[in-house]
């Protein structure tokens, strides 16, 4: 089980609408965060800093773990969620299909998702309701970063991490930059139909 695959059934259970790129930045935080857990990578100011071998027995997890930069100055943290995270939540998605862990189901609602989609009721899903119900602090500051957590409370305990904090900072950041640059594309594109009227 692993914080980004609880956040992606998380995403789906919770039936809210869920932007493709803010999810997939998401997810590519929480497999850091998992691997700074694990022992797999540390964080050096905004750097990444692979570690040792650890088994990893996810395949996204040893994805994530392969694509570290393993030479200094090493790669921003910022720099891997954007790379780490193109595409990730279709990946997600495309694989829990394919191992029986989704389900169609008419008249879900996440933005993304050519089909809508539920959990099967697997050890995994209940793994991550586990959490959910536990208020697990990363996967609920993880869900409130992406749009999907609606009861969290500011004084949320547990984060007593440097290195997930410094993560969570900056997931944070990453997601508001994309939404920065869908409005603008929004006003950019008013502009130009408005400017092809005419007065």
């Amino acid at each position: 089980m692993t914080t980004a695959k609880d956040l992606f059934l998380l995403a789906i259970d919770r039936n809210q609408p869920v932007g493709q790129g803010d999810l997939s930045l998401t997810l590519a935080g929480a497999e850091l965060i998992d691997l700074i857990n694990a022992d797999a990578a540390a964080v050096d100011g905004d750097r990444i800093v692979p570690g040792g071998p650890s088994a990893l027995d996810d395949r996204f997890m040893r994805e994530a773990a392969s694509g570290l930069t393993r030479q200094a100055p090493y790669e921003r943290i910022e720099d891997w969620l954007w790379r780490r995270g193109r595409d990730l939540s279709a990946a997600y998605q495309a694989a829990l299909e394919e191992s029986g862990e989704l389900t169609p189901q008419r008249g879900r609602r996440l933005s993304f998702l050519s089909e809508s989609l539920k959990p099967v009721d697997t050890p995994a899903h209940r793994h991550a309701a586990d959490r959910w119900r536990e208020r697990e602090p990363v996967l609920t500051a993880l869900a409130a970063i992406v749009g999907i957590d609606d009861e969290r409370s500011d004084d949320e305990a547990g984060l007593d991490d440097e290195a997930v904090t410094s993560v969570l900072a900056t997931v944070h950041d990453a997601v508001m930059e994309l939404e920065a640059v869908r409005q603008r594309r929004t006003i950019e594109n008013a502009a130009f139909t408005n400017l092809w009227r005419g007065p």
